[in-house]
This record gives structure tokens, C-alpha cells and sequence, in this order.
């Protein structure tokens, strides 16, 4: 089964994706804080990432760029929500796909196979 891994601060929305995306046979990993996703992405090594742009300390962005800079996750999948349009900085700085806020949790799986090849 593929593994996930959920960047975000919000413990609603990390508990609602988690069960959603468990129910579609996705193993979910979780980090809530900025700091704590390398350390647990090179012990659990996800096939995929899900960050949330605003953490509470630091920018998803920088997450991501700290992400590309290690030959492990150089070329997983990244996934970046936000409400707001930083499409272009999510891109620059290694985002594979972005999505607007609010988005539609069921279009999470589809994605997450296409990006995987699955």
C-alpha cells in the first residue's frame, strides 16, 4: 500500500484526510510541524507528500525545499494546499502539484495514483 505522508498544523484536517485516505488504502503518516517531517520521512520514507503551506513553524515551501535537497526524496511526489495563490513559489520550490483551499478530500486518491503511476 502506498504511503502518505500529511504536513499540517490543523488537527481536524490531519484527522479527516487520514481517515479518508486510510479508507482508500493509503498508509498515512503524519508531521505536523515543519521541523519534524525530514527526521520522520527518512525513518518512515513515504511514497508521497501532502503539505500544507502555512505551518505553524515554518512555510510548507521551505519544507519542501529542505525535501529536494536530499537524495532519498529528490523525486517524491509533493503535494501543496493552500488558501492562498502561491502556485508559482509551491512550484518553484519543487511542488509537483498545488491545491486551491478549500478542496475536495475525495480527489485526494486519484491524484496521489496518478502521480505514483498507479
Amino acid at each position: 500500500m502506498p504511503k502518505v505522508m500529511i504536513v499540517d498544523d490543523d488537527r481536524n484536517t490531519v484527522k479527516l484526510l487520514q481517515t479518508l485516505l486510510e479508507l482508500d488504502g493509503f498508509v498515512v503518516e503524519v508531521a505536523g510541524r515543519g521541523a519534524d517531517v525530514l527526521p520522520a520521512a527518512e525513518n518512515t520514507k513515504p511514497d508521497i507528500f501532502l503539505m500544507d503551506y502555512h505551518l505553524a513553524d515554518m512555510d510548507g515551501v521551505d519544507v519542501v525545499r529542505e525535501l529536494r535537497k536530499t537524495e532519498i526524496f529528490a523525486k517524491t511526489p509533493i503535494v501543496m494546499a493552500s488558501g492562498l495563490d502561491v502556485e508559482d513559489e509551491a512550484k518553484d520550490a519543487g511542488v509537483d502539484h498545488f491545491m486551491i483551499k478549500p478542496f475536495e478530500p475525495s480527489d485526494l486518491a486519484p491524484l496521489f495514483n496518478r502521480l505514483l503511476g498507479v
